[in-house]
């Protein structure tokens, strides 16, 4: 993990939404195996708030079988010891009635546990209500530090921080009101927007990868680079969220928010330091380098699609409680360029969708071919068609990895060439089994690193860039949208005009 040194600060993390489905299979296992490995400390307290009605005690008993299932591993007796802190209060979070009851027991558990009167606030509630329960915590009195500094000893002040859920607003407009909503009660390093795909291993691994190797840095430029492609491919279909998921899109849902954190990552200058202010910062700047793109030119920066019918699943736009008339999107493939000196005509395409051929998340950097094709020059020899350019594979999901693809000589006589890999898995390299991304996000929090969390500079810059395929303008592009691709597909066929363009095809092995 790239984090800041120290211990994580024991606290009372506060989770609204206690009774949902992120809560047990994400969050509670998440911090199971952090306390599994000792990384959480001991004087933390976990405090769940929802509607539903629970003891402590029913709360815990309706947790166990999630974590037995989606937790790496489960122990009995680890599992009894870290449920005895695990805790519950029964009420809506955005009712001010409950924050008396709310405040009292988060005293009670903080005085209890000594864990020094630190508050972790997660929203795991719908984004209709963050503004809400961040206008009553702050009506509450719970949040205090940054409003009495001038003669308190910062280190010994309890500190009282807050993680939102994705989706951070829906658009550029309610980005920015909900940052503002939340600077009226929260300092902004008081602030954790979660994106669970920065607490993937291999997702971090991009900035040792990138700065800690002097043969890849010096060609991550567009004198080397031809193009970069960042797939996030899934192959269910949207099954029973499909009215939840009209309302979102697969740009919203993914491009808005993974993959251009992801591109950030690739495409963002060397940071002064490993620090979290210089990391969010080169990430604002690469960000905000994004070229605008020309709405009337969409249909060359953008491919969108939904699915087909098949024997398991209707198309998209028949599926219950979605309009027949939708053209909300199962699948995008954007273009976006820089206007910096690093990337400057260099593209990169992101993609993403549902009933896809495979389960697949990378990306991949593919490097120009070389400027002279010498091969060719030699007489009477086989060489056969011009070899594909150099490629690195940095594979995220299903499992963590780089292939570093190159072209050698195929043994024998003649000069034929075939495209070869250096693998490197991250999971056999090291002998390190997965962990839930949350966790280590979690614990990032209690220790005050911001690294992994966006900025909101850079939330509302990365809304900016896909506003135009989502306002009026785009409906150009959502011609014909309907089944217009086939399940266990790459996408409809635009998706390969799109590359295909400027000479270009994508990546799917």
């Amino acid at each position: 993990m790239l984090t800041m040194p120290g211990s994580p600060d024991p606290c009372v993390i506060v989770i609204f939404g206690a009774s949902g489905d992120l809560v047990a299979r994400k969050l509670i296992p998440a911090l199971y195996e952090m306390a599994a490995c000792n990384a959480l400390p001991e004087q933390t307290r976990v405090l769940g708030v929802s509607r539903t009605e629970m003891t402590d005690e029913a709360w815990r008993e309706r947790l166990q079988p999630w974590v037995k299932e989606h937790a790496a591993r489960f122990d009995e007796s680890t599992w009894a010891r870290f449920a005895t802190r695990l805790h519950y209060l029964s009420g809506s979070a955005a009712d001010a009635d409950i924050y008396p009851g709310l405040t009292e027991r988060i005293t009670s558990l903080s005085n209890g546990a000594k864990s020094g009167g630190n508050i972790l606030f997660y929203l795991s509630v719908a984004p209709s209500l963050y503004e809400a329960i961040v206008e009553r915590i702050g009506e509450s009195g719970l949040v205090t530090e940054g409003r009495k500094w001038c003669s308190i000893d910062r280190d010994n002040v309890p500190w009282q921080r807050i993680v939102i859920e994705k989706p951070f607003g829906h658009d550029v407009e309610s980005a920015s009101r909900l940052n503002l909503a939340l600077g009226r009660v929260f300092e902004e390093d008081a602030i954790y927007r979660i994106d669970h795909y920065l607490g993937k291993e291999i997702v971090q691994s991009l900035l040792v990868f990138r700065f800690a190797n002097t043969i890849f840095e010096p060609l991550w430029n567009h004198r080397y680079i031809d193009h970069v492609q960042i797939t996030a491919a899934e192959t269910l279909g949207v099954g029973h969220r499909a009215a939840y998921y009209d309302g979102v899109g697969a740009i919203r849902d993914m491009i808005q928010s993974h993959l251009l954190q992801v591109l950030a990552l690739v495409a963002m200058e060397p940071p002064t330091t490993f620090a979290a202010h210089h990391i969010r910062q080169e990430k604002i700047k690469v960000i905000d380098a994004i070229e605008p793109t020309p709405i009337d030119r969409l249909h060359e920066f953008a491919a969108l699609g939904q699915y087909a019918p098949d024997e398991h699943e209707p198309a998209y736009h028949l599926s219950d409680g979605v309009p027949h008339d939708t053209t909300t999107e199962t699948f995008a493939a954007l273009a976006f360029r820089f206007d910096n000196w690093r990337w400057a005509d260099t593209p990169f395409y992101l993609r993403t969708g549902k009933r896809m051929a495979s389960k697949r998340t990378q990306i991949v950097i593919q490097f120009k071919q070389p400027p002279v094709q010498l091969i060719r020059h030699l007489h009477q020899l086989e060489v056969g068609p011009t070899p594909p350019g150099n490629q690195i594979v940095i594979e995220i999901a299903p499992r963590g990895g780089v292939s570093l693809r190159f072209q050698g000589k195929v043994p024998g006589s003649g000069v034929r060439l075939d495209t070869v890999a250096m693998d490197f898995d991250y999971a056999d390299r090291f002998q390190a089994e997965p962990i839930e991304s949350y966790g280590p996000l979690l614990i990032d929090a209690m220790r005050g690193d911001q690294t992994l969390f966006p900025h909101r500079y850079e939330v509302e810059g990365t809304w900016r860039a896909v506003a135009p395929f989502l306002g009026e303008e785009s409906a150009t592009i959502r011609r014909a949208i309907h089944a217009n691709y086939e399940p266990a597909s790459w996408g409809p066929a635009a998706a390969d005009v799109l590359l295909q363009r400027n000479g270009r095809t994508w990546v799917n092995g």
